[in-house]
C-alpha cells in the first residue's frame, strides 16, 4: 500500500503535518494553524487542501462544516518520502547517505549512542532472518 501513496509536495506536507497532529479538522482550523506557521493566505491553503483531497491523500467528512482527515499514516508517508529521496540523491544507497551525513554533521554523544542502538537493533533483526 505504501507504494501507492501519491506524491506530496513540500507545501502539502505542511497541511498533512497539521492533520497528523490532530484530525479531523475543518478547513478554517487548518488555515488558522498554517497562517501562524507560514505567510500563506487562505486561498493558498484551500488550494492545498483541495489538491490533497483530489490526490486521495485526505478524506472529507461531509458534515457542516466539512472536516478533513488523513487517509495515510504519517509513518507510511515518511517511509515513501525517505525511499524517494534516497533513490534520487544517493542512488538508493543508505550507506552513502549515512557516510555523507556523519561527515558533515556534528553529533552529540547522546545522538551517537542512539544511532548505535538503532544499528544494533537493525543488525539483530537481520541476524534473525
Amino acid at each position: 500500500m505504501s507504494e501507492n501513496i501519491p506524491k506530496i509536495s513540500d507545501a502539502e506536507w505542511q497541511v498533512m503535518k497539521v492533520l497528523w497532529k490532530k484530525s479531523p479538522l475543518t478547513a478554517a482550523k487548518i488555515i488558522d494553524k498554517l497562517q501562524l506557521e507560514t505567510k500563506w493566505n487562505r486561498k493558498t491553503i484551500h488550494t492545498l487542501i483541495r489538491r490533497l483531497v483530489k490526490k486521495e491523500v485526505l478524506g472529507i467528512k461531509e458534515e457542516n462544516p466539512y472536516t478533513y482527515y488523513p487517509l495515510y499514516e504519517e509513518e507510511l508517508c515518511m517511509k515513501k518520502e525517505t525511499k524517494t529521496f534516497l533513490k534520487k540523491v544517493y542512488d538508493g544507497s543508505l550507506q552513502l547517505l549515512m557516510a555523507n551525513f556523519l561527515k558533515n554533521e556534528k553529533l552529540s554523544k547522546e545522538e551517537i549512542n542512539k544511532l548505535k542502538k538503532l544499528l544494533d537493533k537493525s543488525q539483530h533483526r537481520s541476524d534473525e532472518k
